[in-house]
């Protein structure tokens, strides 16, 4: 495998209530995933963070409806779980649809 191509691995991850699952993360083959359990809260607070960014704004144009769809793979980022979003290429995936009526 070259080093820009990924794969993906299944590791155990400790959410906050204490539960394990196994999630399938992204792996670019720069580090080992390792199977010891990981924990979600990064992942859960990159999704409060992204979350709030986008709330925000709709917030302020006060849109009868909104919805908002944001694609999201997991990798293991120095031995954490970690959201990624954008991948290298700086193709991200979010959607947001506001409706108005007059």
């Amino acid at each position: 495998m070259s080093f820009t191509e990924s794969r993906g691995d299944t590791v155990p991850v400790q959410l906050p209530n204490g539960a394990v699952v196994k999630v399938e993360v992204a792996s670019t083959g720069r580090e080992d995933v390792g199977f010891d359990v990981k924990q979600f809260q990064p992942v859960a607070d990159a999704i409060e963070g992204v979350v709030q960014m986008i709330a925000t704004p709709i917030q302020k144009v006060k849109p009868k409806k909104a919805t908002v769809k944001f694609g999201m793979e997991l990798a293991i980022e120095s031995g954490q779980l970690t959201a990624v979003i954008v991948k290298g290429s700086g193709k991200g995936n979010l959607e947001i649809t506001l409706e108005w009526e007059a």
